[in-house]
């Protein structure tokens, strides 16, 4: 049985089929539990149901399961976990740290002497701190800090020290809309922590939302996991491969076409070439499960059993 100190997840969208972006996180967070002996989740972020592309999300955990890559535990649904997100923002309420927001996106960026996007999100100069005077709530915003209990600095294993001023680059931001629709950020702080997820590994897409996170996760009283961002694949525009941009689903059909999708990730990975001569998919696996130990772990970031 795996060992229980180490905890890891991969948690996907339910937009449409899995493709080659998808498999680089999805083996990277595969290879670094099983490299640490611990414990690896699926949670599938089905929260914003008008994308949520039917039958998707049943196609990518049959993906999953063709290359391997199975739930250690029951797999985690956040569209059944709003209870929980409910009981998140009534602690934050209650200590002061949320507020309605009534701002619409131009109003906010009409407000800014500099406009700073940041994942979509412009930089929020906190208009709606001192009440709402008069309109509508439009969302609910975490109060950030000021000055230098605002600036969040962590180490990230693949991508280094990284340093954020929340205030400066980001301002208060929304953990859920008057429409009812809850935040990536909250969502992923409340159920990382009640899964007890001790190692995020992802892509650098979400590197940005880091700091957020452990803002978040400080003020919920919640330990921080250590996170991992692994280059992203990109498309022929050098945008981030995504459905949107012509992202092909992955080949599954056979056990060749499925071995070399993992060749091609573990290559992107920075994984040895020598895994390229290994003919079945669960000899690839055995040696990856090597080769990220020998190229990613240091004895300092190995968790005791």
């Amino acid at each position: 049985m795996p060992s229980r100190a180490y905890r890891g997840r991969f948690a996907p969208s339910p937009t449409g089929p899995l493709h080659r972006g998808s498999l680089v996180t999805a083996l990277a967070s595969w290879l670094d539990a099983r490299a640490q002996e611990g414990v690896w989740l699926i949670r599938m972020e089905d929260l914003d149901g008008p994308r949520c592309v039917p039958g998707a999300a049943e196609d990518i955990l049959a993906t999953l399961a063709a290359f391997g890559f199975t739930s250690d535990e029951p797999v985690v649904w956040q569209s059944r976990r709003h209870d929980a997100y409910d009981k998140a923002l009534a602690a934050l309420t209650a200590s002061g740290l949320i507020y309605p927001c009534g701002c619409t996106r131009r109003e906010i960026a009409d407000s800014l002497t500099r406009v700073h996007a940041r994942h979509s999100t412009l930089a929020y100069p906190g208009t709606c701190r001192a009440g709402l005077h008069g309109k509508p709530a439009r969302a609910w915003r975490l109060r950030v800090p000021d000055g230098t209990p605002a600036v969040i600095r962590f180490e990230d294993r693949w991508q280094g020290a990284q340093v954020q001023d929340l205030a400066k680059e980001v301002g208060d931001f929304v953990l859920k809309r008057a429409d009812g629709q809850w935040a990536y950020q909250l969502a992923v702080v409340v159920d990382d922590a009640e899964s007890g997820i001790t190692d995020i590994v992802r892509g650098a897409d979400l590197l940005d939302s880091t700091a957020r996170q452990i803002y978040l996760q400080r003020c919920l009283d919640v330990p921080a996991p250590r996170y991992l961002h692994v280059p992203l694949v990109v498309a022929s525009d050098g945008e981030k491969l995504s459905k949107q941009n012509g992202a092909q689903p992955l080949t599954v059909a056979t056990p060749e076409a499925r071995l070399g999708e993992l060749r091609w990730a573990a290559r992107h990975l920075g994984l040895p070439q020598g895994l390229d001569d290994l003919t079945t998919v669960e000899s690839f696996l055995a040696a990856a499960v090597g080769a990220w130990r020998a190229t990613r772990l240091s004895p300092a970031s190995k968790r005791p059993a």
